[in-house]
């Protein structure tokens, strides 16, 4: 059985995004938890999870994964924009 793989994604504007933080195992579910505890979109690909895996803390997203990246950040951004748009109608 593989073990389950977590990866955390960054990107500051500049140059590629890049692996924040990655983790395997029972280290992997306690990243999930601290994104879920801090409202972090999580974004279940178990492929591109495994591709990513590889690459160490603080790598730039090779190029050959920047489409599936760029799919990730785009479900993450309209995630984030249905929250506040509730938030602004709650507010109101």
């Amino acid at each position: 059985m593989k073990k389950k793989k977590a990866v955390a994604l960054g990107y500051e504007g500049n140059d590629a995004p890049s692996v924040v933080a990655s983790a395997k195992g029972v280290c992997a579910e306690k990243l999930l938890e601290i994104a879920r505890f801090h409202n972090v979109p999580i974004y279940e690909d178990a492929d591109l999870a495994e591709a990513l895996s590889v690459l160490n803390t603080g790598d730039e997203i090779p190029e050959d994964l920047f489409r599936a990246v760029a799919e990730v950040f785009a479900y993450c951004y309209r995630i984030n924009e249905r929250l506040k748009r509730r938030l602004d109608e709650l507010f109101q």
